[in-house]
């Protein structure tokens, strides 16, 4: 992980909590102290719960296994977006649809429905050939969709695990992810309860700028990982070939070694009888005694 310092999340205001009247008991041990009625959060353990968040995300995406990005809040989507999108994850940055993870093949049909219009619309989105009416109503409900599931669109099963960028708010969402026991990142402010949350990132959730660092950790750590997992399989079609290469030579070896010894059967065999050789060189003796017979010099073959 590229090094934080104090300093960033300082300037990133991390440090700032809730009010201490809004606060959950549960993040006591996060929690440096009070000032001016409000909590401000040990940053010390933010930076260790995150290089902790930070080398699990990049170990599992070394495996083939990546986060989906949650953040829905107004001030946050563009960044959800964004990190994502940097990362290839995938995301939800508008609305958090019950049963997104628990009932994933409806999803799934409702992803298919919006591709579907995409097609009917095409590049242009004119929807040759569609009345106006239909076209219009089609576009509405491409809209939405889009809107709702652009980030999953590519999305072909239940996530690995999620990156939520406020927990308190996301609770459906990390409910779901308990029930399926899936893996769960997530900011914990100073009024979130950090029960069930696997990997617990304290810090100010409600700062732009806050969810920034700690999104831009989380991709780099995927970015990482997968840039990790194409270099290992690079040196490994590497190694095959310069095995296949080594083995080659050896089996060319046996292979002559194969033939050397068939010749070597082959002259163990028992020699062919020669033909016995004509009196004659040339020519067979019946020939030359009919030749004699008829120049006189023989009357008998």
């Amino acid at each position: 992980m590229a090094v934080i310092s104090m300093k960033q999340f300082l300037t990133a205001g991390v440090h700032f909590g809730h009010q201490k009247k809004r606060w959950h008991p549960n993040m006591a041990p996060y929690i440096y102290g009070i000032k001016n009625g409000v909590h401000v959060i040990d940053l010390r353990q933010t930076l260790t719960k995150l290089k902790e968040a930070y080398e699990y995300v990049k170990a599992s995406a070394e495996e083939g296994r990546v986060p989906l990005f949650v953040g829905t809040k107004i001030q946050i989507q563009r960044i959800v977006k964004e990190e994502a999108d940097r990362c290839g994850c995938p995301y939800i940055n508008f609305r958090w649809l019950g049963g997104l993870l628990t009932n994933f093949g409806t999803v799934k049909q409702s992803i298919a429905r919006m591709k579907t219009f995409e097609e009917v619309a095409g590049e242009d989105g004119s929807y040759e050939g569609v009345i106006k009416k239909e076209a219009l109503m089609m576009e509405r409900k491409r809209v939405k969709l889009e809107r709702s599931l652009g980030g999953v669109r590519n999305m072909k099963s239940v996530p690995s695990m999620l990156f939520i960028t406020d927990c308190h708010k996301e609770q459906l969402a990390l409910k779901e992810a308990q029930k399926l026991g899936i893996p769960v990142i997530g900011i914990a402010d100073t009024n979130c309860d950090p029960t069930g949350i696997d990997f617990v990132i304290p810090g100010n959730d409600d700062s732009p700028r806050a969810v920034a660092l700690f999104a831009n950790v989380i991709a780099t750590a995927v970015m990482e990982g997968l840039a990790a997992r194409k270099q290992i399989r690079v040196e490994s079609i590497t190694e095959e070939k310069a095995a296949a290469k080594k083995a080659k030579p050896a089996a060319k070896a046996n292979e002559e070694e194969t033939d050397v010894v068939s010749a070597k059967r082959k002259g163990l065999k028992k020699p062919e009888k020669k033909r016995r050789r004509p009196k004659y060189p040339g020519q067979s003796a019946k020939q030359k005694c009919a030749e004699k017979a008829k120049s006189g010099e023989s009357k008998v073959c």
